[in-house]
């Protein structure tokens, strides 16, 4: 396990510059001194408080699950370099894969009707978005559209053949990280 997880790291660490590394562990370093991110702190970090409602709260516990690889129940800064450039720069279907295990909340391999319309709701409020929709009529679409055996229910082959056939479908279903935002800006200011 060990050397799986170090010749993952070394692949991610060969994509992304030493400046950028740099950039990365003083982020990381001033919102974690410990070196461990723990979930408390991956909320505070991801703008989740005591004011914000279960479903974001429910929604950063699996985003953290999805960065903690080896289930040890903290971020080390490894795995936080690894989540942000598969994020960031990674494959789409890499993308996608890492997206629908975040989804999936009950870890079952399939995205049910709750868990596609609580996407939707965090993504609704993470941009504020009043004239987004009628959430029903949005989950009614992503199923008629994705969900190619009826079953009512998406698998991961569903889920990414969907989203590349379908750009409104991609948009729906993407993962949408704004902390990233920080990471982005500073590679594009200094390419």
């Amino acid at each position: 396990e060990h050397h799986t997880k170090c010749s993952t790291i070394t692949k991610t660490l060969q994509l992304v510059t030493l400046h950028h590394i740099q950039e990365l562990y003083r982020k990381f370093a001033s919102e974690c001194p410990s070196g461990n991110l723990h979930l408390h702190e991956f909320k505070r970090i991801f703008g989740v408080n005591s004011n914000s409602t279960e479903e974001e709260s429910a929604y950063m516990e699996h985003l953290f699950q999805a960065f903690d690889t080896n289930k040890d129940g903290h971020i080390d800064f490894m795995e936080y370099v690894a989540g942000l450039h598969l994020v960031l720069r990674g494959k789409l279907e890499d993308k996608l894969r890492w997206s629908f295990k975040v989804y999936d909340r009950d870890g079952n391999g399939c995205l049910d009707r709750q868990e596609v319309r609580h996407l939707i709701i965090n993504k609704i409020k993470r941009h504020n978005d009043p004239d987004a929709g009628n959430i029903e009529d949005i989950c009614d679409r992503i199923f008629n559209l994705v969900d190619k055996n009826n079953d009512s229910q998406i698998s991961l082959e569903e889920f990414i053949e969907g989203a590349e056939k379908d750009p409104w479908v991609m948009e729906q279903l993407k993962l949408d990280i704004g902390p990233c935002d920080w990471f982005v800006e500073h590679q594009e200011k200094k390419t």
